[in-house]
């Protein structure tokens, strides 16, 4: 496809203004793969423009303005014309660029945009151009990264799903943008995925690569037709907040609701949408109550990994809904992700791709030991070699790292901690606007002794998702270890309201923040009880790395003179790894003030230690 004149592209003379869907492409790693092979990488990408994108851009009724070796600037009159155009794209790079291994395979960023632009010869200026830019920039690869005003018009039109960024502060653009991250049909990455399929027929659709789930609509079994809008309700809610989770591949509505009001075989809808996963439920009215039944179905396996049964007054009926919601997702995650686990420690280990490779490093991980940490590691590592733009297992790799040499002395502290760096890093360069990447940075840069920008990070992935665990936690860290104790506490308390179902690693970290936080702020009582809730909950018999509560156990009773049982409690931590203990109190670690250290130091004193 020739470029010609952006003005008579757009049907503009020369100084002219017009509002126009735009969409900015850009070419993930392109100096990177001009680097390792700089004909083939060219012959690929002019094969990908000829046999897919110029096609699906005449198809859709775009224009080609610019073009810049690795970017694509293309218009359209269509906002329908631009997004269906980008979803075909993103959906076929990866059958069009053929078999490539995982750091040689051609793939794109797209941001889209609609807004005023100016022509001015080949070039196009203005907001609607800059923003498609910064947008594309905001985008994790393989994704398309659309603004407020695009989601609002193909919203509910196309059978889509959008996942919220929040306002970004884009660079060069005056105001902040709100952006989401479109999702679809074939699209790479979570997100509602549509399924096509001949209806009645026995063919399959191809199992994806992650866990995938299909929600059937829930029965209405009230006897009242005009009940009906509220089991659809609650079934699109379940998909809607299913469909955020970066771990699922999620059915689209309009394909898992082709067999509403049908009898079903559970298997053969599963074969049919391609699906591990199927969510069925009921919901009955009458009364003045409402009772909501669903279950969780392995259609491979043949089995039921989950039912509940919800009761409840039904004078709010919208907050029931969102409740019932609430209580439904989070009941799914787990019980998929302990069948994804069971799936994958039974096949061999060389046979394992990115996602399972990944499982099993979270298996071993997991188990909180110094070998399976290292395992854990390895695994990791295979699952990025097979992806390389699988952000989980990055993060996962990050926090092994850091554990490596924070709990397990496996590495020194410095070299881990910038193992650790290196690969967050690459995760951001991925999707920087994912907030576990933000946490992750912020945890890296608080070990590090790097608080200022350990806060940025926090308050980064909590603009993006306000209610985010992981990213209160972090916050509650840098508090403590900033000389506001009751501040951070009071964070972390609310971590742990709003994850009741953390993982130990999680749990223990902040039940320990919670007996540093008091011993900091000099109510040594509340500490020790404190450190004995979390040694009670985490005994060394089964987490022999969990020596932290033991430590400020010991500082605490030594403060308040009762020598006998600091004494007990020193000795469990001096002996159970001394080279642990050595680890935090040889030497002050990055993210002790001086002070707090001191104060520390004179606890363990009181408590019989002798430097």
């Amino acid at each position: 496809m020739s470029v010609i004149g952006s003005s008579d592209l757009i049907g503009l003379a020369p100084g002219g203004r017009k509002l126009i869907a735009v969409v900015y492409a850009d070419m993930v790693g392109y100096s990177r793969l001009i680097g390792l092979d700089d004909i083939g990488t060219l012959e690929r990408l002019r094969s990908l423009r000829s046999d897919l994108i110029d096609p699906a851009v005449s198809e859709h009724g775009g224009r080609v303005v610019q073009t810049g070796g690795d970017s694509l600037l293309v218009v359209f009159d269509s906002i329908d014309g631009a997004v269906r155009c980008a979803m075909k794209i993103q959906a076929h790079v990866p059958e069009f660029d053929g078999d490539q291994p995982a750091d040689r395979a051609i793939r794109f960023r797209i941001g889209i945009n609609i807004g005023d632009v100016i022509a001015d010869g080949t070039d196009l200026h203005g907001d609607g151009v800059n923003v498609a830019a910064r947008l594309q920039a905001a985008c994790p690869a393989g994704g398309i990264c659309v603004s407020r005003a695009v989601r609002d018009h193909v919203h509910g039109r196309l059978d889509l799903a959008f996942e919220p960024l929040g306002a970004l502060a884009l660079k060069n653009i005056a105001r902040p943008v709100e952006a989401f991250v479109l999702r679809g049909r074939d699209a790479t990455g979570p997100g509602s995925v549509e399924r096509s399929f001949p209806q009645g027929t026995a063919e399959a659709a191809p199992l994806l690569n992650k866990p995938s789930i299909a929600v059937l609509a829930f029965t209405n079994m009230s006897g009242d037709p005009d009940q009906e809008y509220f089991s659809d309700g609650v079934a699109d809610d379940i998909i809607t907040e299913l469909s955020r989770s970066r771990s699922l591949f999620v059915i689209a509505r309009n394909s898992s609701f082709t067999y509403k009001n049908r009898a079903v075989d559970v298997r053969q809808v599963a074969r049919e949408l391609g699906v591990r996963y199927v969510v069925e439920g009921s919901v009955r009215r009458g009364g003045g109550r409402v009772r909501i039944s669903a279950q969780l179905i392995d259609a491979e396996a043949g089995y039921h990994l989950w039912a509940d049964r919800y009761d409840c007054d039904d004078s709010k009926l919208f907050t029931v809904q969102d409740c019932i919601t609430t209580a439904v997702t989070t009941a799914i995650h787990p019980a998929i992700a302990d069948a994804e686990l069971r799936r994958v420690l039974r096949k061999p280990p060389e046979s394992l791709g990115a996602w399972e490779a990944y499982q099993r490093g979270l298996w071993h991980w997991a188990k909180y030991n110094a070998a399976d940490c290292e395992r854990s590691i390895e695994f990791f590592h295979r699952a990025i070699v097979q992806d390389n733009t699988f952000v989980t297992a990055y993060l996962r790799l990050t926090a092994a790292y850091c554990e490596s040499g924070q709990a397990y002395a496996t590495r020194p502290l410095d070299d881990a901690l910038r193992l650790a760096e290196v690969w967050v890093r690459q995760a951001a360069r991925i999707d920087p606007q994912d907030p576990y990447v933000q946490i992750a940075l912020g945890f890296v840069a608080h070990l590090s002794g790097r608080r200022d920008e350990a806060w940025e990070c926090a308050m980064q992935a909590l603009a993006i998702s306000p209610h985010l665990a992981g990213a209160i936690s972090l916050k509650g860290n840098i508090l403590i270890f900033s000389g506001r104790p009751a501040e951070g506490r009071e964070a972390l308390l609310t971590a742990m309201q709003l994850d009741p179902r953390s993982s130990p690693g999680a749990d223990s970290g902040r039940l320990n923040m919670l007996a540093i936080s008091y011993y900091f702020e000099g109510d040594y009582a509340a500490a020790a009880e404190a450190a004995r809730r979390t040694i009670a909950r985490y005994p060394i018999a089964r987490f022999p790395n969990n020596l932290m509560p033991y430590r400020w156990l010991a500082a605490s009773l030594g403060q308040l003179g009762r020598t006998d049982e600091a004494r007990e409690a020193l000795h469990a931590a001096m002996t159970t790894d001394p080279k642990a203990f050595d680890r935090f109190v040889a030497n002050r670690v990055p993210w002790h003030r001086p002070e707090d250290y001191e104060h520390m130091l004179d606890g363990l004193r009181k408590a019989g230690w002798q430097s």
